[in-house]
């Protein structure tokens, strides 16, 4: 029988599971940036500077630079897993993600590629090309990447470009992984990645939703649906697969679901969020890895966080589990002082003097990794100073 619980619990639980709090006496979080795409499985990394502070906030002293050491060694590479957005993901496990994901990934995007005028012919000749590109171990970031299409005859002007490289991509052929000149470059998988995990379909969709739930738990079967895009049919053959593996709880008539005996917290532990507040980046798992997003924070906020639901998603505030507003920065450099960080609190209201040394903490944590001297102006009453971070 399911076990009764509450909206808070499940808000404690999922700190816990996203590695942003630690039942007590425990030091809780993932110890570096592959321990932490491991726990997630994927974070969505469109931004790949958003995305490397969403493991650097759950892996306490994680730097920017431990972010590309991990891509640049191959123990994290970026692909097309799921709904047509690249995400990190462990380096082993892209393989069976794709050949769940896959075929509905290039499904959805099928009208939008007959539009561009791409065809089956046309992506299987960029396969070719990339093939003849990326061999023998070579790397291109995405300017040459495209040149050396164009050179085979392709042409890969406007979004053309985009829904090629994601096409090899979903195909398994090419994954983004280390950095070229400082640009993220693309790499031939069974190259770049060869220790690949493969799974018989029923074992991958167990294997999918357990650790979904690892990191992103409690949630609903169809949370995970939505996360993964996998049919219903699908959440359910995983849901029975994994069977004993998984623990439920009943929340307001509705069913979440976690994995069994978690040691990262129960509901008689009080796990502390690790800061009292937290400064999350945008597209951040803590809100994109549901459906029902209710619980995070109120529906009348939620076009705060996305102004015009644009699907552009901006850094959360965050206290005991809630989102209490959103933060923008800004980079500035010059010559003299090099580059600074400018940051601006936009609480949902008025932040007492504790959240607000909360958020001048995080952001402190942010400028740690990022390496740059960061200005932040608190939320609070006027009388409130712009300080430096250093």
């Amino acid at each position: 029988m399911p076990t009764r619980a509450s909206r808070s619990d499940v808000l404690r639980l999922r700190l816990v599971s996203h590695g942003l709090s630690a039942p007590a006496g425990e030091a809780g979080g993932p110890d570096g940036p592959l321990a932490v795409v491991e726990r997630m499985l994927a974070v969505q990394a469109q931004d790949l500077p958003a995305a490397s502070w969403a493991l650097g906030v759950r892996s306490p002293g994680t730097v920017a630079a431990d972010v590309l050491s991990a891509l640049d060694a191959g123990s994290i590479v970026r692909s097309y897993p799921m709904r047509g957005t690249l995400h990190l993901v462990p380096a082993t496990d892209v393989r069976w993600m794709l050949d769940l994901t896959a075929a509905r990934v290039l499904a959805s995007m099928a009208t939008r590629q007959r539009q561009l005028g791409l065809d089956d012919t046309i992506i299987a000749a960029a396969a070719e090309a990339a093939t003849g590109l990326l061999s023998g171990g070579r790397r291109l970031s995405r300017t040459p990447f495209l040149a050396g299409l164009r050179s085979a005859g392709i042409n890969p002007d406007g979004q053309r470009g985009y829904h090629l490289i994601a096409a090899l991509a979903l195909a398994g052929l090419v994954v983004w992984g280390p950095n070229q000149d400082g640009q993220p470059a693309l790499a031939l998988l069974d190259e770049w990645a060869p220790a690949q995990r493969r799974l018989d379909r029923s074992e991958g969709l167990a294997e999918f939703l357990v650790r979904y739930l690892d990191g992103h738990g409690p949630a609903t079967l169809r949370d995970f649906a939505a996360w993964t895009q996998l049919t219903v049919a699908d959440a359910r053959v995983a849901l029975a697969e994994a069977g004993d593996r998984l623990e439920e709880l009943e929340v307001d008539g509705e069913t979440l679901l976690l994995p069994a005996a978690t040691e990262r917290g129960t509901l008689g532990s009080r796990p502390a969020q690790r800061t009292p507040v937290l400064a999350l980046p945008g597209f951040d798992e803590y809100l994109l890895g549901y459906r029902d997003r209710s619980y995070v924070v109120d529906d009348a906020d939620f076009p705060r966080v996305v102004p015009g639901l644009n699907g552009i998603f901006l850094p959360l505030i965050v206290a005991d589990g809630r989102v209490i507003g959103t933060w923008r920065k800004e980079t500035t450099r010059t010559r003299a002082a090099g580059p600074t960080v400018a940051v601006e609190a936009a609480p949902f209201g008025t932040l007492t003097a504790r959240r607000t040394t909360g958020f001048a903490r995080a952001i402190r944590d942010y400028s740690a990794f990022t390496g740059l001297p960061t200005t932040i102006t608190p939320p609070t009453a006027p009388s409130a100073r712009a300080g430096t971070i250093s």
